[in-house]
């Protein structure tokens, strides 16, 4: 089976969260950004990395915002399920940006990468990254593999949401939506792409905004499921 979850943010204490303990062998978990236990090389995020590529299942993650990217730039470039993917540790797999990966039939779109909001309290190379935000070369290779497969997958994956969700949320929480470029060029893929539904993480709520788009943070759901967040 494949389930979903938002952020971690290098949280250890949301491994212990009871639904990672219902994840069997076989079983994939996505982590929709901001994995978090690549940032400073220390012995306790070493440990938690180790622990992860070791499980019976496979856990796998898009880069978001707070990503040491120093760090996964170092991890070995492979391809797994059809797409490109650095292998982190046995089991664990960041999933590059703009891919397309098939997984028990099922098609995947993924792009990772956002902004950080505190980028100017945070040090350059130590804190902040300025791979956080995609190159136009990502943002091309993703619009051709989209291209490529007739602007149709089943499911979307990514950090940041398209540019009218985001502002949608951000005027329900009575604030101003701040909108990057990225924004922008998903709202572009949501508007050319045929897709059954879109999981992203980066605005922390387990909410279905949309028929279509899903926010998750902190709650494992399984893919597609019908199940009221």
């Amino acid at each position: 089976m494949i389930y979903l979850t938002g952020d971690l943010h290098g949280d250890e204490s949301r491994l212990y969260a009871k639904d990672w303990f219902k994840l069997k062998k076989g079983d994939i978990l996505i982590i929709l950004g901001d994995f978090g236990f690549l940032w400073d090389g220390g012995k306790k995020e070493k440990e938690v990395v180790d622990w992860l590529g070791k499980r019976p299942y496979t856990v796998c993650f898009l880069d978001g915002a707070h990503e040491n990217f120093a760090m996964l730039k170092k991890c070995r470039l492979t391809r797994w399920k059809g797409g490109k993917v650095r292998r982190v540790s046995g089991n664990l797999f960041h999933l590059c940006r703009g891919q397309l990966f098939k997984i028990d039939g099922v098609t995947f779109f993924t792009f990772g990468g956002g902004e950080s909001e505190d980028r100017d309290g945070r040090i350059p190379g130590k804190t902040w990254w300025r791979q956080e935000m995609p190159t136009p070369n990502e943002m091309k290779e993703g619009a051709l593999v989209l291209e490529e497969n007739g602007q149709q997958v089943d499911y979307i994956l990514t950090h940041e949401p398209p540019s009218l969700v985001k502002s949608a949320m951000a005027l329900r929480r009575g604030k101003e939506a701040k909108i990057s470029h990225l924004n922008g060029y998903l709202q572009e893929i949501d508007n050319e792409c045929e897709f059954n539904h879109w999981y992203f993480g980066s605005m922390h709520e387990d909410r279905l905004i949309t028929p279509k788009h899903t926010c998750l943070f902190q709650k494992i759901i399984m893919l597609g499921s019908k199940e009221q967040i």
